[in-house]
């Protein structure tokens, strides 16, 4: 298939273009310089040279597709959402557009839109997909914008919402920062650090989308999560062993981390605990279960990113 893909030099869009390609789909990736269309195109992708806030700079190469996976979020400027949004409209509206003739394809397009399991809120009970939601402000605008691509599904038309949970694998995200931190000595944890994270290989997340972009069926929300249930402390200490010098712990206040951090010390603090049913329904099934249970392996994994 035909797939326009945002976000693919990204965290999760570069996880997602590689599992894209091994699958045999011919991806046309949006980038924003010409350093970012190199890597793509090293990696058998057809780079796009745009910007998210410029829909005149994509809007040409969005026609054409089969399906669109926007896994891009600029949360640098302060407008994530709003860019967030226009970019949804420019996509929702080219998997509209009726085909021309003679261009061939699935009988019905599809549009996989990245939202997140900060979306629920706290999680007293082990959250599906049907489970009410509770947005902590980090995610309240996801709420509309996961209706907006749902509402837009239709007779020639799939739409799809992912909700991944914490990610982790390579150099980044969440986990590679107490990596990092546990390396330099000092980990400082949000809270008691009693909370569960719902984590998710990268690799693992990566071959949902695929197999949601080429499930002829597949619509709807879909969680992504291992279901390790694991809290901050048991991978914090799981990391301990591995390391050359102990980190010291130190437990944070949620006002002092609020001070500091702003609305992402409630992310770091929240407690979840959440399932994927509809996604493990189709045969999704994780490779890895447990960061701490895979500590050496993922601490190997994150030092290799920093040579």
């Amino acid at each position: 298939m035909r797939i326009f893909l945002t976000g693919a030099t990204g965290y999760i869009g570069a996880a997602v273009l590689d599992a894209l390609v091994r699958g045999g789909h011919d991806v046309t990736a949006l980038v924003r310089n010409n350093e970012k269309a190199r890597r793509v195109a090293k990696r058998a992708a057809h780079p796009v040279i745009g910007n998210l806030e410029d829909p005149q700079s994509f809007r040409g190469s969005v026609d054409a597709q089969d399906g669109y996976v926007h896994a891009a979020y600029d949360g640098r400027s302060g407008r994530g959402p709003s860019i967030d949004q226009t970019a949804l409209e420019v996509l929702i509206a080219a998997a509209k557009r009726p085909r021309t003739a003679g261009n061939s394809g699935p009988d019905k397009r599809f549009i996989i839109y990245t939202s997140g399991v900060w979306i629920l809120g706290r999680t007293s009970e082990p959250a599906t997909e049907d489970a009410p939601i509770n947005p902590i402000a980090l995610s309240a605008f996801r709420q509309v914008h996961e209706k907006m691509v749902l509402d837009a599904g239709g007779d020639h038309l799939r739409t799809i919402v992912i909700r991944p949970g914490v990610v982790y694998g390579g150099g980044e995200g969440m986990i590679g920062e107490i990596f990092k931190s546990a390396s330099n000595g000092l980990v400082r944890v949000v809270g008691d650090g009693n909370n569960h994270w719902p984590l998710i290989y990268d690799r693992d997340l990566a071959d949902l989308y695929a197999r949601l972009a080429t499930h002829p069926d597949a619509s709807g929300i879909y969680h992504a999560n291992d279901e390790g249930d694991e809290r901050v402390n048991d991978i914090v200490a799981a990391i301990k062993p591995y390391l050359q010098v102990k980190p010291d712990v130190r437990h944070v206040p949620i006002e002092e981390a609020r001070h500091k951090m702003g609305a992402y010390a409630d992310a770091l603090a929240l407690d979840q605990v959440v399932r994927s049913p509809r996604a493990r329904a189709l045969g999704w099934t994780p490779s890895l279960h447990s960061v701490a249970g895979n500590a050496a392996r993922l601490l190997e994994e994150w030092r290799a990113t920093r040579n």
